[in-house]
């Protein structure tokens, strides 16, 4: 019997083990939620990978229904993931996870996660996956070696749950979560934050700066997964919006009544095929999109309600673009003053539209006398003239006519109450620090304008007379939407702003114009900023006068915002009507004749060829381009005024077209100007006149082209530090062998890296007048100086086309004999203007200079000197003045007359004292505690790029959104103290007087 008894006792353990407690154990963790998190495996087809290596992966799960979760992803090096057939997440950098909600891509049923990684160096690799549900007992999807993987996919590899893998091997698991050479980035603690975060939100009101006076109110934030990021918008005929996604629909947007008494922001999708729009105008009641779109063919299109529903349902294409191209593409469309007519707004990706009519002669080209241009990272080197544009049709885009060109990549336009329209044109980052480099600006749009936008290095400089210069430079930023402040409930000086945003760095600005002669001067300031801030269009309501903004653009967080005033100015519209100056009268007047033969043109248009306002010069040069060349090439070659003489003889040669004929004429004709009895903008246009000869028309002959080196060569250096870069490049494409070592000795002593490379980009393609001692002189600029010098993210290849195109003029002697120089190694820690070497004076404090700067700056200051003490202190190396310096500091430019001597001298020798809003850096504090501090410059997705040393623009740090406790205003200023410490007082005072001479007399240039 006992013998039976244990037998029992023994079964019914065994039954206990085997069966019973395992289920009393589930239904007990089902029951309390305790079910344990699976671990997530590194998995991978190897345990090493190979470079340049793509896998795809797949698994398979099964949802009785649908509730929360949230996916993690990352792979070493890079990871898309794709939930039945939808792109949900993607990570660029395995230290940085992707974290998504995962709710809106599930589906009852069988699921599919699907995944693409790439390894982009050989050893370690790996990826990892984890879907965290929040079910209660509901277990994890977990990377592990359930998973199948391929090396190439197939049809439906990452659409289908049903797709057949039978083939697919399994993968190798590598290590767990928180093991492996990943360990101490990605571990379980880090995930925990990542899942703990809030989900993306639009910048807090809080955060946002905005003029006094001013409220701004935050009316949505945008659902990313839902809706997308906005980057356009528009109102209708009811005063409601209408926005579109970057990458996806179109919605129209009922935003609450001002009085507080409507419902939330009302959000509609608009039904029908058509999105991914960065342009919308509603005019002639129907909705016109212009696409710039990878699902919908680039062009603009017409949106209608044909049954009067309310509801808009017809899509009519118009005009289709080049399918080509990225951002840089169309963009705006707005109706014009006339009330019948539309303007569409390209940029310089999409070649120019067929066109019935064209203001701008039909006559563009590069116009760069030197080649081959330096090409840097090559960005767009296949784009040539005319760059991007700006037209006109009708409101059935049936009749186009071309209205200004050579932009860069202008997003949008408006009008102002004059009729002019303005634009706010884009700069190129990657040339920071060059010769070539224009920082963002707004031009005033005018009939035929040139803008000079040209790739890689041709871009014209703002002295050359054939394009228009800008009404003001804004600086370094990322040009979005644009807007006059007209309808706004706002005091009149904001009615009459232009409003102009700046994605990147996250500023609105107010730009306030005033007639100019025949254009126009401005002053800007900070309306409305945050960081970040990606502005991208902002409109007025003509329903209730407010300013409505949007942020959001390559897939960041947007959101809508509302600003309206409430201060105590009088609010009253403006007059609709201003009277019209003299001179825009006159510009009017020429501007008529553009596009078209008319008997009366030159006529008309000849004595205002030699007008003092440039904008009338230019209006009367593209009137007489229009006519038949032969109504007016003699007396273009014959007259007799110098600078009617100059403005006739550049549309000889613009018109010439390839006729060689005229190169002798015209060169004869500009021998009759002397250039050292010319000054400033008549001696600039000279030298410019010669170089387009030169490049449209060819080498002369021998014997003319010495006449022309006979005329010139005397005359360098000019002392005239730009002048001498373009007659330098002159006389170095004629063979002139006495302007080389003049120019070298340029090279040595001018004071900004600028002017230096100009000459270098000309130097290096001499072949007339080396001497040993010169190509060693200049190679030592070359390979021990040019190195130092800082810029964007093409300057160094830029460096290198210049010491490559300069070695291929080498001997094989000269190579040997300059070896040593060749395969130097510079000491590249800090940018080197001179080889003339600098002793420390003294550790200068305000104190110091007070009894000097009480009498003032009177005296015959040395402005020379105080230009050169800008360059060897470093100044120019991150700020801008007077059309030259770097772009990450402030422009100095317009200090005169904002600031004394003294407040002057204290921003330089205390920058922390008060920082620019403008130029402040951010203090921005991990989650692991670690700060980062710079500048943001860009942002794509959770990426946010920072600039961490103002002297150097491609210096930059990349941190993930969801890797930032927080982000606070540095108290320290980027601005270096002690820059002045090799200067006497007498230095300083030449610096102050330079710096504050602006104000005292108009630029050359422009008149």
């Amino acid at each position: 019997m006992e013998s039976q008894e244990r037998l029992a006792c023994s079964l019914f353990l065994t039954l206990m083990r085997r069966l019973i407690l395992p289920a009393l154990v589930g239904f007990l963790s089902v029951s309390s939620g305790m079910a344990a998190d699976a671990t997530p495996q590194w998995i991978w087809p190897q345990k090493v990978g190979k470079e340049k290596e793509v896998a795809l992966f797949r698994k398979t799960f099964t949802l009785d229904k649908v509730g929360d979760a949230k996916l993690y992803a990352t792979a070493d090096n890079q990871v898309a993931v794709f939930v039945n057939g939808k792109k949900a997440a993607e990570s660029k950098a395995w230290e940085s996870p992707a974290m998504v909600d995962l709710k809106p891509f599930l589906i009852p049923g069988e699921n599919l996660i699907a995944v693409r990684a790439e390894n982009e160096d050989s050893g370690a690799a790996g990826l990892l996956v984890k879907v965290d549900f929040a079910e209660e007992g509901k277990a994890d999807v977990v990377t592990d070696e359930s998973w199948k993987v391929s090396a190439k996919g197939g049809k439906d590899w990452n659409t289908s749950a049903a797709f057949d893998d039978k083939d697919w091997a399994k993968p190798v698991a590598i290590a767990p979560l928180g093991g492996g050479p990943w360990a101490n980035k990605v571990n379980a603690k880090m995930l925990e934050v990542l899942g703990n975060l809030k989900a993306p939100e639009a910048t807090a009101v809080a955060d946002i700066k905005l003029k006094e006076g001013f409220k701004v109110e935050l009316l949505h934030s945008v659902n990313m997964q839902e809706k997308g990021s906005w980057v356009v918008c528009c109102f209708d005929d009811k005063g409601r919006m209408i926005v579109s996604d970057q990458y996806g629909k179109l919605y129209r947007v009922t935003p609450p009544a001002l009085d507080g008494k409507a419902e939330e922001t009302k959000i509609d999708e608009i039904p029908v095929e058509l999105g991914e729009a960065q342009g919308l105008c509603w005019a002639f009641d129907a909705l016109y999109v212009v696409t710039n779109s990878s699902k919908y063919p680039r062009g603009l299109y017409r949106v209608t309600d044909t049954n009067n529903d309310d509801t808009l349902d017809k899509v009519e294409t118009l005009r289709l673009f080049p399918n080509t191209g990225g951002e840089h593409g169309p963009h705006a469309v707005l109706l014009g003053p006339d009330g019948e007519s539309l303007y569409v707004v390209v940029g310089n990706q999409t070649a120019v539209t067929e066109l019935n009519t064209s203001r701008v002669p039909q006559h563009w080209a590069e116009d760069n006398l030197l080649e081959p241009p330096l090409i840097g990272r090559g960005f767009m080197r296949e784009v040539m003239a005319p760059g991007g544009w700006i037209a006109k049709t009708d409101k059935d885009g049936k009749s186009w006519e071309l209205i200004a060109s050579g932009f860069r990549n202008q997003y949008d336009a408006a009008f102002n109450l004059r009729g002019h329209l303005f634009t706010y044109d884009a700069d190129m980052e990657w040339d920071f620090s060059v010769p070539w480099y224009r920082p963002t600006r707004v031009n005033d749009v005018a009939s035929g304008g040139e803008f000079g936008w040209r790739s890689l290095s041709k871009k014209w400089p703002v002295r050359w007379e054939d394009n228009l210069p800008p009404v003001a430079d804004i600086g370094p930023g990322s040009p979005t939407g644009v807007v006059f402040g007209y309808g706004a409930k706002f005091p009149a000086k904001y009615q009459d702003a232009f409003f102009i945003c700046d994605w990147s760095y996250g500023k609105m600005y107010a730009v306030h114009m005033t007639p100019d002669g025949g254009g126009y001067k401005a002053e800007f300031e900070e309306f409305a900023s945050a960081n970040p801030l990606p502005l991208t269009d902002l409109e007025v309501s003509p329903k209730d006068g407010a300013l409505y903004f949007m942020i959001g653009g390559r897939r960041v967080q947007s959101g809508l915002y509302r600003i309206t005033y409430t201060g105590k100015e009088d609010t009253a519209p403006i007059a609709t009507e201003p009277a019209a100056t003299p001179l825009h009268e006159l510009r009017a007047k020429l501007e008529a004749f553009h596009g078209k033969q008319d008997a009366k043109a030159v006529e008309t248009a000849w004595p205002h060829l030699g007008h003092e306002d440039r904008y009338i010069r230019f209006a009367a040069r593209i009137a007489v381009e229009h006519q038949p060349l032969a109504e007016w090439k003699d007396k273009a070659l014959n007259e007799t005024n110098p600078r009617a003489s100059l403005t006739a003889l550049m549309a000889l040669i613009r018109s010439a077209g390839d006729d060689r004929t005229l190169l002798n004429p015209i060169l004869t004709a500009l021998g009759k100007l002397d250039l050292k009895s010319l000054k400033g903008v008549d001696a600039e246009t000279l030298v410019r006149n010669y170089q387009l000869a030169l490049s449209r028309l060819g080498v002369p002959d021998e014997a003319m082209g010495k006449q022309v080196i006979a005329r010139l060569s005397p005359s360098f250096p000019t002392k005239e530090p730009w002048l001498d870069v373009d007659l330098a490049e002159v006389l170095i494409y004629l063979g002139d062998a006495e302007c080389l070592a003049k120019a070298i000795a340029i090279l040595e002593t001018a004071p900004t890296q600028e002017e230096q490379i100009a000459h270098a980009k000309s130097l290096r393609l001499a072949k007339a007048g080396w001497t040993p001692a010169l190509r060693e002189r200049f190679f030592k600029w070359v390979c021990l100086r040019a190195p130092t010098y800082k810029g964007g993210a093409s300057f160094q290849l830029f460096m290198e086309d210049i010491k490559r195109d300069a070695m291929a003029t080498l001997t094989e002697e000269e190579k040997v004999a300059l070896k040593p120089i060749l395969e130097a190694k510079p000491d590249v820690q800090a940018p080197q203007f001179s080889f003339t070497a600098r002793n420390f004076v003294k550790d200068w404090k305000v104190a110091d200079m007070e009894p000097l700067l009480a009498v003032g700056l009177e005296g015959d200051r040395d402005y020379a000197n105080g230009r050169n003490l800008f360059g060897v202190t470093t100044c120019f190396a991150c700020h801008r003045f007077n059309n030259e310096g770097g772009a990450i500091g402030p422009d100095l430019s317009s200090v005169a007359g904002k600031y004394s001597p003294r407040d002057l001298l204290v921003h330089i020798l205390e920058p922390s004292k008060e920082i620019s809003d403008q130029y402040g850096q951010l203090e921005v504090t991990l989650l692991d505690d670690n700060k980062v501090y710079g500048r943001i410059m860009n942002l794509a997705g959770d990426k946010i790029t920072l600039n961490i040393n103002m002297m150097d623009p491609n210096a930059t740090q990349s941190i993930d959104r969801k890797m930032i406790k927080s982000m606070e205003e540095s108290k320290t200023s980027m601005m270096p103290p002690g820059l002045l410490g090799t200067c006497s007082d007498t230095d300083i005072l030449d610096l102050l007087a330079y710096l504050l001479s602006r104000g005292d007399k108009e630029d050359p240039m422009f008149k």
